[in-house]
């Protein structure tokens, strides 16, 4: 029996600690969602990790294998890191591989890892090791031990293909789909208002893609510029990371601003980049027809739902997969998983989703708000009463990823009007920024289409128009949405939620959105959303706190005690 207990770390951006504990994923920690951290937030010091792992009752000698994920250049590379306070630089494995015929689950072994008053063996992996390992070790087709593709496409390197041949237990890398850069798309559209900057070349910001994706609904697909962005490509690709602005120069000679809004440029650039996507990923598989047609996809471009759908509807796959960690947010338990395949005949990670932090207690109330007992059925008819009325829910262990799953959430009636502008106005948000319907599975097909299970906010659905005018608050410009499904096995909690609210208003659906401070990561606890004090409910494992300005609404559950 396998029970070595692998501790994965994410140095850099994105920084995290995930325990795996022979197939078993324990916890996944990222930094972003500890104490009201900035977004993106690195390991500040490694002492950290003795801390979380006494979290949860284990200590550094429990751990078999230390794994660090690998980072920028082709060669071995060293990362800047901090052990109780003093400097350390530590080696690490590259960001890719150099040639196809490179193994890429070669550890790079060392042993100078400071932690506490240990120094320690460990490993690392190459950065997109990481994300191939995690994809398919998540992946229903590792759990069914069925070969699969795997698709990776982050931010600093090209779309690169690779299959896993179950029957053979081997890797195969099949090399770029295409010449892109994963970051095309975010710095391209740093050079067009409303994300334009002074200096593309030395400005990168990592939160820019997901806004892109919301304001492209605002334009068009225009046929004659995406015959301009293919003949830009033809004529003038080169292999450098930088091509992206010399893609926007020759744009900018053929005076193509001048001739189009750029808010079509934008709509058009997501298209050209989706377009280059299938057409590599369908000449790639052409070549291996004999191989299993499903495919995990990861890297921070498989947060892009509306590229995700458009793989989904191909044709040119049997299954697709893509974890609710695809991005940098996953490394720490993908390099857990790398080192996992390596040491164990394990190919399959038993994991859950709420695997992050626990709600922290709050010593100190605030003084201005109250508590009392509330069943989650009882929170339901208090929205099902006050369809302006956004309430913040925090429960049990926070998700894993980007995506506010109902651990970390502002969650409010669709039914209302005017409640996208009240969640954007107190997320302090640009009004086009669409607010993210939360469903029962078994209801979605009637309101969404295709309304298939999405339990973790990856493809793009379109409300069916019978529900335009029922949950207007979750429709965006273009009518579609980023659906969250839930049933009652995987969040019991959420799913009595919107079965109670059902029962009162007939609708399956709520909002949900990230409960966070803006550019930090999720509410560690219930005194952080009072400090942030723009909503007036807060519910927490069956306990209501709530603001003075809401004690006259809350009086009329007279059912409830206050405590």
């Amino acid at each position: 029996m396998n029970d070595k207990i692998i501790c994965g770390l994410k140095l850099t951006h994105d920084g995290g600690i995930a325990v795996i504990k022979g197939n078993q994923l324990i916890f996944s920690i990222e930094m972003e969602k500890l104490n009201n951290n900035p977004r993106f937030s690195s390991i500040p010091d490694l002492s950290i990790v003795k801390h979380i792992l006494a979290e949860y009752d284990l200590e550094i000698e429990d751990v078999d294998h230390f794994v660090i994920d690998g980072w920028s250049g082709l060669e071995d590379s060293f990362i800047e890191a901090r052990s109780n306070g003093n400097p350390v630089k530590l080696a690490v494995a590259g960001y890719r591989e150099k040639a196809l015929s490179a193994n890429v689950f070669q550890p790079f072994d060392h042993d100078s890892l400071p932690i506490d008053n240990h120094v320690l063996a460990y490993s690392s992996y190459m950065h997109v090791t990481g994300h191939i390992a995690g994809a398919y070790c998540s992946s229903p087709f590792a759990r069914a031990n069925q070969s699969s593709y795997i698709l990776v496409w982050d931010g600093g390197m090209f779309p690169r293909l690779y299959y896993f041949d179950a029957q053979k237990i081997a890797f195969q890398n099949l090399g770029p789909i295409n010449f892109l850069i994963g970051n095309f798309y975010q710095v391209f559209a740093s050079y067009f208002h409303p994300f334009s900057v002074a200096n593309p070349q030395q400005k990168e910001d990592l939160s820019i893609a997901g806004k892109v994706m919301a304001y492209i609904a605002k334009g068009e697909v225009v046929p004659d510029l995406l015959d301009e962005y293919n003949s830009v490509l033809k004529e003038h690709l080169d292999l450098s990371l930088d091509f992206v602005h010399t893609f926007v120069k020759h744009l900018h000679n053929r005076r193509i601003k001048e001739k189009y809004r750029e808010e079509d440029m934008l709509a058009t650039m997501h298209q050209f980049l989706q377009d280059q996507l299938l057409e590599g990923l369908k000449n790639k598989l052409s070549k291996y027809p004999a191989n299993e047609r499903n495919l995990c996809y990861a890297g921070g471009c498989a947060l892009n739902i509306k590229w995700n759908s458009a793989l989904r509807n191909s044709g040119l796959l049997k299954e697709l997969w893509i974890p609710p960690f695809p991005n940098d947010s996953g490394s720490a338990i993908g390099v857990a998983c790398a080192k996992m395949i390596t040491v164990s005949p394990d190919r399959w990670l038993d994991w859950r989703v709420f695997c992050g932090p626990k709600v922290q207690d709050s010593l100190e109330m605030d003084q201005e708000w109250s508590s009392m007992d509330c069943p989650i059925e009882t929170l339901a008819g208090m929205i099902a009463e006050n369809e302006d009325l956004p309430v913040v829910v925090l429960q049990g262990n926070a998700e894993v990823g980007p995506r506010s799953l109902g651990g970390r959430s502002i969650i409010a009636s669709a039914r209302s009007t005017s409640m996208k502008d009240i969640l954007n106005r107190v997320k302090d948000r640009e009004p086009y920024r669409p607010v993210a319907p939360i469903c029962l599975e078994e209801d979605a097909p009637e309101v969404f289409n295709p309304g298939s299970p999405d339990p973790y906010m990856l493809f793009d659905h379109m409300v069916k128009e019978s529900w335009l005018q029922k949950i207007p608050a979750v429709c965006h410009l273009d009518g579609s949405a980023r659906l969250q499904t839930v049933n009652k096995a995987e969040n019991p909690v959420i799913y009595r939620l919107l079965a109670e609210y059902k029962r009162h208003t007939g609708i399956p659906v709520l909002c949900n959105t990230s409960a966070n401070f803006k550019g930090k990561g999720f509410f560690p606890d219930v005194k952080s959303v009072m400090e942030w004090g723009e909503v007036d409910l807060i519910w927490s494992d069956d306990k209501l706190h709530y603001h003075k300005h809401a004690k006259s609404l809350v009086k009329q559950y007279d059912t409830l005690t206050a405590t």
